[in-house]
């Protein structure tokens, strides 16, 4: 079935590689971004793109076109700044997206797929990190998230909303010429890759005093492709009333050590680095569990080498010089 769907976050690096797929299967998509981390030319081909935040948002889907759905990436995202600007997040993140609700149910559109993230679990009790888990998040960019899964299972509850949250670990890797270029950049694995190419400073360690098997950070590292993948059942699949959660990992954890040595492997260069202080905010290891959304919608990462990720990251950085 051809949906007319809102993505707002669309000229984001997910953003852009989910509004790429969606268009691909024949789906009709408009775009709302503020570009305040987007890029206009991220946007892809074929969707109409129109700058502005939630508000705007809300006022499209009050238009005459009918929708039949969003899916909702526009966020902040950096957990340190989270630590240093909670207000930002807060506003930015979850008063933002009651804004965006709100002009859902006046407008009668009742699905959403929602990018959630595995932040709002916190410092995980075991690993890998079911949905069931506590949510205990350590960042405001974890809580204003957690606000936004708890709203959403209220509205789908009271108002009929078919809505799902999705729990991104690590997104990686590009697809044609959607990839990662954040100003600044804070993602580790284009920060290693510029490191290792002599196109950035040498990268910061952000602590080695973690309990894992090298003292670095565990993260879960998933492929871009995977996720757009994942947006698409997750539409296909909402349910009216409910609000259904699922992670988007592999199920296998790296160590920050252990991506720089993989970096080294694929550009044939060392990553230069040096040892700091941790991240305010930072849980030692994030590793998923993603069984629940593999029996319940199909899903499943096809992509699973760290080494193919970076090898995608390194072939778009390539072609932006």
């Amino acid at each position: 079935m051809t949906m007319r769907l809102l993505v707002t976050g669309g000229a984001g690096y997910i953003g852009s590689v989910v509004a790429r797929r969606l268009l691909d299967e024949g789906h009709r998509v408009v775009v709302v971004d503020d570009l305040s981390s987007g890029f206009a030319d991220a946007v892809p081909r074929g969707a109409e793109f129109v700058r502005g935040d939630m508000a705007a948002a809300a006022g499209i889907l009050a238009g005459p076109d009918r929708f039949d759905g969003v899916v909702h990436l526009a966020a902040r995202s950096l957990i340190d700044d989270s630590v240093r600007r909670p207000e930002r997040y807060w506003h930015g993140n979850t008063q933002q997206s009651l804004v965006l609700l709100d002009g859902m149910l006046a407008a009668g559109v009742g699905r959403i797929v929602f990018s959630s993230t595995a932040a709002t679990y916190g410092q995980p009790e075991r690993v890998p990190i079911p949905e069931d888990a506590p949510t205990r998040p350590t960042n405001p960019y974890g809580a204003s998230k957690l606000a936004v899964d708890g709203a959403l299972a209220d509205y789908a509850r009271a108002h009929g909303l078919a809505a799902v949250s999705l729990r991104y670990f690590n997104v990686a890797g590009a697809v044609g010429r959607h990839g990662e270029r954040h100003e600044p950049e804070t993602h580790l694995l284009p920060l290693a890759l510029a490191a290792a190419q002599g196109r950035g400073p040498e990268l910061r360690l952000n602590g080695d005093d973690y309990p894992t098997r090298d003292g670095t950070c565990v993260r879960d590292f998933i492929h871009v492709a995977d996720v757009a993948d994942a947006h698409l059942a997750a539409l296909a699949g909402a349910v009216s009333g409910t609000h259904r959660i699922y992670n988007l990992g592999n199920g296998r954890g790296f160590t920050v050590l252990e991506v720089l040595e993989a970096v080294a492997r694929v550009t044939g260069r060392r990553v230069p680095f040096r040892r700091a202080e941790r991240r305010p905010g930072d849980p030692a290891t994030l590793v998923a569990s993603a069984e629940r959304i593999h029996a319940e919608l199909g899903w499943k990462p096809g992509r699973p080498t760290l080494e193919e990720m970076i090898e995608d990251a390194r072939a778009f950085h390539a072609r932006r010089r």
